[in-house]
């Protein structure tokens, strides 16, 4: 149960963008330009920068929610980087700079001053641009906040797999379009 009173029966930061559409609406715009919006990154990559973090966060509605748009989002024969990379990103069959831009992803997660110039170089020598590299760490820090504003309010999270592979499919079909307030009547 959600520690305020969020509209009943809706999920993770969906029930929060309700209660507060105010800031709720700020919160799915930037979703959408990071996550949808124009990038050297495919909307997968940053789907699954985006479940990696929240995975590290055991933020398990953000990790499965975005694992399921990752998963829509990659070609058939590549969607099971989500699942690889969530076991052992280092020993999963993403490319090399996707795997220096997690490690990047994974030292935000921590803490950002974590991020020392050898990880930059590193992903620099695979190949990662200075937007990459940036989209990469501004999805990490902004996933940070809303994993901790899903679990810190205890937002329900669904535990059948079927819940998110809805979400999935809607997230990679319409990207994020703020809820609408619950009418009252």
């Amino acid at each position: 149960m959600a520690h305020i009173n969020v509209p009943e029966g809706v999920p993770g930061i969906r029930s929060l963008a309700m209660f507060r559409p105010d800031t709720g609406q700020h919160l799915y715009n930037l979703a959408q330009v990071l996550l949808r919006g124009e990038s050297p990154l495919s909307a997968a990559d940053r789907e699954l920068i985006a479940t990696y973090v929240s995975h590290l966060n055991n933020c398990m509605f953000c990790r499965n929610s975005h694992a399921a748009a990752a998963r829509c989002l990659y070609s058939p024969e590549d969607s099971h980087h989500v699942d690889e990379v969530l076991a052992d990103m280092q020993q999963s069959a993403v490319s090399p700079k996707l795997k220096a831009l997690l490690h990047i992803a994974h030292k935000t997660q921590i803490l950002g001053k974590a991020v020392l110039p050898g990880d930059i170089a590193a992903a620099r020598d695979l190949g990662a641009t200075d937007r990459e590299i940036h989209d990469t760490v501004l999805i990490a820090a902004t996933f940070c906040m809303f994993n901790r504003y899903v679990d810190g309010l205890a937002t329900l999270t669904p535990t059948d797999a079927a819940a998110y592979a809805a979400m999935g499919e809607r997230l990679s079909e319409h990207g994020y379009v703020t809820p609408q307030p619950a009418l009252k009547i």
